[in-house]
């Protein structure tokens, strides 16, 4: 076990985030444990408990491979009740990589999601690793500030219906695109600078299905806007969130092909998309195509109150 690769301050980080959210988190091995996880997770998603996102024989076999699943308890020992749990395993190459499958918390607010991915990042750390991945959908603003704010990561890659259906509480009817997640797990943690600095003089490049701005373009920098509650939205109004759905996929995935990379959510549910390093492609021709894009094109194609969302999808 690659011990020497752990610092001190990430050890305090995960201990202070766990006090600061009031729970205990831990690996967990017994059988009677994960069972509990597994039960966890299929409410956070709205499904059966005798068809959960991920069966507790599957986590078994995951911790067995050398996996981990971290639980987080509130209240004491003799009275212990799980708030939230994350499940990861090594990726590719594994000396370095490590990918969250699912991380997920009970109680919107309080720390637990962020004392949770500080324990996994603790966890990969001492076994050698550098990066964790994960997805998310990038239509939850939510999950999209607490990892690209509060943990500080990266949108590395835009993931046109990653799964195909998904017949979840949360994701049923709806198409399932994903941003994928890279954190560097030996940077800071929480972005400081303001992702809405100079959006308000930014170009209007196109307009999103309810009539509003849904990006902006000024220079190398992109701001796509998200609606407020998609879940809340997708139960309400199938058929206007699919139309979300196709218009931010559109101006991520040419984002994307042009080098820009998501690294920031504002409060009010703006992306900020900014030059990726490894792309010189010119921002301006970008903003002169989506220029060309008329509200009418970009409205009329086909289309956690509840507990915190996850900040990962259950695969």
């Amino acid at each position: 076990m690659a011990g020497e690769a752990v610092h001190m301050p990430w050890e305090t980080v995960a201990d202070a985030a766990a006090r600061t959210a009031n729970v205990t988190v831990r690996t967990v091995h017994a059988v009677a444990d994960i069972h509990a996880v597994a039960d966890f997770l299929a409410d956070v998603w709205q499904t059966p408990r005798a068809t959960p996102p991920y069966p507790s024989e599957v986590l078994h076999s995951l911790v067995h491979a050398g996996g981990a699943v971290h639980a987080a308890y509130c209240g004491r020992p003799s009275g212990e009740r799980l708030a939230g749990a994350a499940v990861a395993v090594f990726g590719e190459p594994a000396e370095r990589d490590a990918y969250s499958f699912v991380a997920a918390a009970s109680t919107s607010g309080h720390g637990v999601g962020f004392a949770i991915k500080q324990a996994q990042r603790l966890w990969a750390l001492e076994r050698g690793a550098t990066t964790m991945r994960w997805t998310f959908d990038p239509l939850v603003s939510r999950n999209a500030r607490f990892n690209l704010i509060k943990l500080g990561a990266v949108g590395s890659e835009y993931l046109v219906d990653f799964y195909g259906p998904m017949s979840d509480g949360v994701n049923n009817g709806d198409e399932s695109d994903r941003l994928t997640i890279l954190w560097d797990l030996t940077s800071g943690t929480t972005r400081k600078d303001d992702s809405a600095e100079g959006r308000s003089a930014a170009d209007v490049v196109r307009r999103a299905p309810d009539g509003g701005p849904l990006a902006l373009a000024d220079g190398d920098r992109l701001w796509c806007r998200v609606p407020e509650d998609i879940v809340a939205l997708r139960a309400a109004d199938p058929g206007l969130a699919l139309n979300w759905r196709h218009a931010v996929r559109e101006v991520f995935s040419d984002a994307y092909t042009n080098g820009l990379r998501a690294t920031a959510m504002s409060r009010d549910g703006w992306y900020l998309l900014t030059r990726h390093p490894s792309s010189d492609a010119p921002m301006v021709e970008k903003a002169a195509a989506l220029s060309e894009q008329t509200s009418s094109e970009a409205t009329s194609r086909t289309p956690l109150g509840s507990p915190e969302s996850a900040s990962e999808e259950p695969k």
